[in-house]
This record gives C-alpha cells, sequence and structure tokens, in this order.
C-alpha cells in the first residue's frame, strides 16, 4: 500500500516478484505488462519477474518445483514482501507456496481486488468490493490461520462443539447476506432514478471501455465535471453521472462507469451488476478506447464479453478511439453503410475531436425521433 512521506512523497511498502507463466497465450507479453500496471496501481514496486513456459499448472504449486525454487531465490535476493502472480491459484495452491517461499502469495483476482478496495468511495461501491472479497474468502479461510480447524474448548468455550472453521464461515456468511440485501436495495433506488428518467425522455449514454483507456478524462470534457481521472488502472469505481445540453437535442445523461479488463473477476462482475445495470439500461454506449495501444482490438474484444455478460450486447454503441494525440491520427468520423457513425477519433486530453462526439450524441438521440416519425407517415 501506499503511505504519505513526512515530505508529501509517496513511500512504497511492498516490494514484490511477479509471476507469470506461458501457456501457450499469443497475449502473454502484453499480459505481463498488464501485471506491472496492476501492481503499481495497487501502491506495490515490482522489484523481479520470473518467467517460464509450461503445458499446464502444477496441481501442487501451479509453477513446477525447479520455477518454484527461482522464485523463492529471487524473494530472497531482492528481500521482497510478496509474490504476485499473474494468473488465478487455487486455495491448496496459494498456501502451498506461502509455505514454501515463506511469504504472502497474491494471484491475480486478489491483486484486483484489493485495488479495488483501495478505489472504492461511495457507499455502493464499498459495498460492491467487500461483498466480492468476502465470497472469495469463503473459499480460502483455512489459509494462513492456526486456530481455524482446532475444536473449541477451555474454560467459557465448551458447547456446542462448533469448529472456529465453522464459525467463522456463518459469521461470513451472514455478513454476505446482509451486504446482498443492500445492494438490491441500492438497485432498487437506481431503477427509480432510470424510471423517472424514461418518464422525462431523457436519453441515457453510458461511457464504457478497457480500464486505463481514459473514460473519465473524455467524462471530464464532455460534461466540464470533475471525476477522478488518472493514467492508472482502475481509477474510477463508481458510477458518476452529469446532465450535458446537446443543440438540437436537449438534455442528455451521460454516466461513467467502472472499466473492464482481461479476465475480470467473475465475483466482481456479479457484485457490481448494479452498478453495471446503468450501461445496460442506456440508451447508447460510447465505447472508449486507446487507439494507441498495440492491445486495443483484444482490449474492444474483452469488454464486449463483459457487455454480454451483463446484458448490454444488444445496445447501440459507437466506437470513441481515444488518445490520438500519442498517434499521428487525426479527429474524424467512420459511417457504414447507411451513414450512421460507428467509429470517431479524438483525445480527450486536448480536446481534439470533442466536437465530432457531440455530433454523434446529437445523431444518435434524434434517431428514435425520426424513426418514430417515419412510422407515422
Amino acid at each position: 500500500m501506499l503511505d504519505a512521506a513526512p515530505n508529501g512523497d509517496r513511500v512504497i511498502d511492498d516490494t514484490a516478484i511477479l509471476v507469470a507463466l506461458d501457456f501457450g497465450d499469443p497475449d502473454a507479453e502484453e499480459s505481463l505488462e498488464e501485471l506491472r500496471r496492476l501492481t503499481e496501481s495497487a501502491g506495490v514496486l515490482a522489484v523481479g519477474v520470473v518467467q517460464g513456459k509450461r503445458s499446464r499448472p502444477d496441481a501442487a504449486f501451479f509453477a513446477g518445483s525447479g520455477k518454484v525454487e527461482e522464485i523463492g531465490a529471487a524473494v530472497r535476493d531482492k528481500q521482497a514482501a510478496v509474490v504476485i502472480f499473474n494468473h488465478d491459484l487455487s486455495p491448496a495452491q496459494q498456501r502451498n507456496l506461502e509455505r514454501e517461499l515463506k511469504c504472502r502469495v497474491v494471484d491475480r483476482t486478489s491483486l484486483i481486488l484489493d485495488i479495488f478496495a483501495q478505489r472504492a468511495q461511495s457507499h455502493e461501491g464499498k459495498v460492491q468490493v467487500e461483498l466480492a472479497q468476502l465470497e472469495r474468502l469463503s473459499t480460502r479461510l483455512v489459509r494462513g490461520w492456526t486456530h481455524l480447524e482446532r475444536q473449541k474448548g477451555g474454560v467459557g468455550l465448551r458447547g456446542p462443539g462448533e469448529t472456529q472453521l465453522e464459525t467463522d464461515r456463518r459469521l461470513i456468511g451472514k455478513r454476505v447476506k446482509s451486504l446482498k440485501e443492500r445492494l438490491v436495495k441500492l438497485g432498487r433506488q437506481r431503477r427509480t432514478q432510470r424510471r423517472a428518467r424514461v418518464r422525462n425522455a431523457v436519453f441515457s449514454v453510458s461511457i464504457v471501455g478497457y480500464t486505463n483507456a481514459g473514460k473519465s478524462t473524455l467524462f471530464n470534457r464532455l460534461t466540464h465535471a470533475d471525476a477522478f481521472a488518472a493514467d492508472q488502472l482502475f481509477a474510477t469505481l463508481d458510477t458518476t453521472s452529469r446532465r450535458v445540453f446537446i443543440p438540437e437535442v436537449g438534455q442528455v445523461v451521460v454516466s461513467d462507469t467502472v472499466g473492464f479488463i482481461k479476465q475480470l473477476p467473475h465475483g466482481l462482475v456479479e457484485a457490481f451488476r448494479a452498478t453495471l445495470e446503468e450501461a445496460a439500461q442506456a440508451d447508447l454506449l460510447l465505447h472508449v478506447v486507446d487507439a494507441s495501444s498495440a492491445m486495443r482490438d483484444r482490449q474492444i474484444e474483452q469488454v464486449n464479453l463483459v457487455l454480454a455478460e451483463i446484458g448490454a450486447a444488444h445496445l447501440p454503441q459507437v466506437l470513441v478511439m481515444n488518445k490520438i494525440d500519442s498517434t499521428d491520427l487525426l479527429p474524424r468520423v467512420d459511417r457504414d453503410e447507411y451513414g450512421k457513425i460507428i467509429r470517431i477519433w479524438v483525445s480527450a486530453a486536448t480536446g481534439a475531436g470533442m466536437d465530432l462526439l457531440r455530433l454523434a450524441l446529437s445523431e444518435a438521440a434524434q434517431a428514435p425521433i425520426a424513426a418514430q416519425a417515419e412510422l407515422a407517415l
């Protein structure tokens, strides 16, 4: 985690060895770079990287015994506090690795959850993160605990014979139930707000995209808001909505949403379903893409997979190719064979092409009205 130093600089408490094994994935190098960015976003300094190739994961340690020895040597050499795997580990694998390496071991899902826990600001965001963390913890309770398998006993502790592990699971179960009930209530409030917008015939737009594609910067530029935007993964977790006046259309509600990522933990998608429903109920999706990224096509694919999971794949979508200031590209719009805008090239950082984005919003908002008028003829 990051703490403030007396002089105001940021101090990194944790140092880590990153582990990335290649199981034949063509995107292995890009995935490792993403792990570096995730590690940085979590406030951890990567002091070493261990890579390797395998045909399949080892049942006990995920990595082979020789690779585990290599990781252990790197930990000792760099005096690292934690080992971060770019993969999901089973509870047994995590436990075995910690016992062997004598340090904390974190997998990709736990790392993402940690970032979410640091970034959540709203009450709803905090509830969603806690729910995802507890549901994951419930399958890993035995890890790192010495008392869990001991029977309760001693003066004042005799009774029904419930083990500490069972007690912990029961308490987590009660808390999970409470958090789910709270999210249902918050989801109900969101639906009420959406119904009010529908009654008022307000056109709604949701900004979606891969994490760090520039969604919040675009949102701020479009709405003149001050939502937190930074060059880091998952800078935004909490959905923010603002009204924007578009000529010939009137008021449009624009919402900024959490970013997506490759292998986004299913538990997070479930926990954030109430928030992501904001995207699923929109009239239009602005799918923001980092135009300067070599991985942009695969990132588009990953975002569309999550959109399908939350029931938003059918919604009209305009690709916003952002960060053209980092390329030699100029602002422009691409239209399909029917003349409909399907892609816009902009720079949210400099404002280049934002007039084209407003044009796209104007055309999209007027399209349903034009279609109704045509049906009436």
